[in-house]
């Protein structure tokens, strides 16, 4: 089957699963409302700030709903505001309704592409997009079903000739600006969601670029609410524009169909000057950031911009498209609609399956994260080898054998903060792709420490053999093997340190030296670098001593080495033997009251406890997360209500969603 109709497709699958409802018919659509929105923040003098001030508006299926307005007027408040994303900070009052409810917009339903391109930098367009089609479509679709779909998505956003080019980013050449956008909106509709939202889709791009990825999501709207903040757009991308919501300091300056903008502005004094970019107009007339006067009309002067936007304010206020906006609210609402449904999505095997495998590749592919750490750290284990090359069993070696013991514990395990800028930006898609319902918190941790694994136990083994053989440390194939696992044990320790880092601290640089601060803390306490009995009494050996892992890695590995071998006391020409459990004792002051098996289990406890804050400390975001999302509808303080002198028996003219193109502007 060469093409395949992805509405049917994902119908046919959701109807063998007795789930006929859940995908929506392809004609009924959304409805999105939203009445006498507000939404303050408060000030740090302890004050409120308004940054939407009362606006209303409707988006209807197959359109396009293009919010644009100068820096600083609210685009991006609003698209927060509709998708149920603003912060907790923020006060938000107002009726939102989907199809005259107030429900939640559940996963499939909708969509939302944020302006930040957070797209694993490693992989092609096609493994992304296939991998993320694992992910979300139900898991009653087969994986040839999933491919094609992904396929076809493809190539509706015209990025097939990008197919098997990697995404590239910072250092690494890949596909353009434009196509990462349209890759972004690409892995957002695979699932075919009624509402799209798409934060500033063509911030950054040239105008051709701009173009393109909007007409790509333009063809994207049969059947499809699409409501998109825009800051400048050229006059082709203006033309692709259904409605358009125009705002200045948080207020409706103009709201209708985007071809009568321009008439809208010339009846208030404002004409668009020939051959001139409607957008480009519109903005300069309505933004206040450098208080230019704007001439009104051939013989009325110059006007301050304040004056100029007040005056359009009360212009559309009182003008016959400010009631019909009214009017299509009511309407809108009282007509009602189906209610969204949750569709189903892969499940949690799945999840944990695609997310190791897409992990490993990621690993694989980003010299970063394990590659350049491998190289330096077989480089420091041919050193350490040749410094203590063959320490022996003189009394010189009891003190290098301790010396290359903690620099192995201690600062090789400590250069694994490296891979952290790599994990960041991990953390960044899963971030995204979580918000938006993909899959779980803790299908991610599983991903993850999955496909960890086998490149720490790579980076671990090979350098732990060069170091402990060329040393001529303990013969034994169990003392190799636990020298190894200790060390393999102690960086996914430091790597789980890292990644409670990263979910708190997001910025890289901070995060490394908030990472490193909290490894030299624990290195200070773990009885190394002073010794047990030596260590204050307060904060140091109650509780940093007994929290450090460098403790027990420091122990167990010290155990390992001594336990068995007997050393020459030859300092002071005595020549006799000391007993390695006697040196454990005295000159490390180890813990003899239990083996360095037990030392083992405790790193092994330290490391699921490091995960599980992981996992904690991600799932109470992702729970914040939901319950600003809770519900799109929140009733107004001012207790306003949509007011409609009469309804009409039959719907408003132009209410019925259009399918033609939009009307050419100029």
């Amino acid at each position: 089957m060469a093409s395949v109709n992805l509405d049917m497709e994902l119908q046919e699958v959701e109807l063998n699963n007795a789930e006929k409802g859940q995908m929506g018919s392809k004609s009924g659509g959304v409805f999105l409302t939203w009445n006498d929105l507000w939404v303050t923040v408060s000030t740090k003098k302890g004050g409120s700030k308004s940054i939407l001030k009362g606006l209303t508006g409707y988006a209807r299926p197959s359109e396009l709903l293009a919010v644009m307005g100068p820096s600083g007027c609210g685009k991006s408040t609003l698209l927060d505001s509709l998708a149920g994303r603003l912060d907790f900070s923020t006060r938000q009052s107002g009726e939102i309704l989907i199809n005259g409810h107030k429900q939640k917009l559940s996963y499939g339903t909708s969509a939302y592409v944020t302006q930040d391109e957070t797209l694993l930098a490693t992989l092609t367009v096609q493994e992304a997009v296939y991998y993320s089609a694992q992910l979300q479509l139900p898991v009653s679709m087969t994986k040839s079903e999933k491919k094609q779909i992904a396929e076809q998505t493809i190539k509706e956003m015209g990025l097939q000739d990008a197919m098997n080019t990697r995404i590239g980013g910072f250092g690494n050449k890949g596909i353009s600006g434009g196509e990462k956008r349209r890759l972004s909106v690409c892995m957002e509709i695979l699932t075919r969601p009624k509402l799209l939202f798409l934060d500033e889709p063509t911030s950054g791009l040239d105008s051709a670029a701009s173009y393109y990825v909007m007409s790509g999501i333009s063809r994207q709207r049969e059947g499809r609410t699409i409501i998109a903040s825009i800051h400048q757009p050229s006059a082709e991308v203006f033309n692709l524009f259904h409605s358009l919501c125009l705002l200045s300091s948080g207020r409706t300056v103009y709201f209708g169909p985007a071809s009568a903008a321009i008439e809208f502005f010339t009846r208030n004094g404002f004409p668009c000057p020939y051959l001139q970019n409607p957008s480009d107009h519109f903005l300069k007339t309505i933004n206040k950031d450098f208080d230019e006067d704007i001439e009104q009309g051939s013989a009325r002067g110059r006007r301050p911009t304040e004056e100029v936007i007040d005056l359009l304010i009360n212009s559309y206020k009182s003008s016959e498209g400010y009631h019909e906006v009214q009017s299509h609210v009511a309407e809108i609402c009282h007509q009602g609609g189906e209610m969204l449904k949750k569709r189903s999505h892969a499940n949690f095997k799945t999840q944990c399956l695609v997310l190791t495998r897409r992990s490993t590749v990621n690993m694989f592919r980003d010299p970063g994260y394990y590659w350049m750490r491998f190289v330096v750290y077989v480089a420091i284990a041919l050193s350490l080898g040749s410094i203590y090359y063959n320490v022996g069993s003189n009394y010189r070696s009891v003190e290098e054998r301790g010396l290359m013991v903690a620099f192995v514990v201690s600062f090789m395990t400590f250069m694994t903060v490296g891979g952290f800028p790599s994990f960041v930006e991990e953390m960044k898609v899963f971030q995204r792709e979580n918000v938006n319902g993909h899959y779980g918190c803790f299908a991610f941790v599983i991903g993850n420490t999955l496909s960890s694994i086998l490149y720490v136990l790579l980076i671990s083994l090979v350098p732990g053999a060069i170091a402990y053989f060329l040393a001529g440390f303990q013969n034994g194939f169990e003392h190799f093997i636990y020298f190894a696992l200790v060390l393999f044990i102690s960086m996914m320790i430091v790597e789980s340190l890292m990644m409670n880092v990263a979910a708190i601290v997001p910025n890289f640089l901070i995060g490394i030296v908030t990472g490193a601060g909290i490894q030299g803390l624990q290195i200070l306490s773990g009885g190394y670098f002073q010794l047990p009995s030596e260590l204050p009494k307060i904060l140091w050996k109650y509780p940093l001593y007994y929290m450090s892992f460098h403790k027990y890695a420091y122990q167990g590995m010290f155990k390992n080495e001594f336990e068995g071998l007997k050393f020459r006391d030859d300092m002071f020409g005595n020549n006799h033997i000391m007993r390695g459990e006697v040196i454990l004792r005295e000159r490390w002051q180890a813990e003899m009251g239990h083996s360095k098996w037990v030392d083992m289990v405790i790193l092994v406890g330290i490391l699921i406890l490091y995960r599980l804050v992981f996992f904690l400390i991600i799932k109470t975001k992702e729970k914040f997360v939901h319950a600003r999302k809770t519900s799109t509808s929140i009733l107004s303080n001012r207790s306003t209500q949509i007011m409609a002198k009469s309804l009409p028996a039959s719907p408003l003219h132009g209410l019925t969603p259009p399918h033609d193109t939009p009307t050419n502007n100029r």
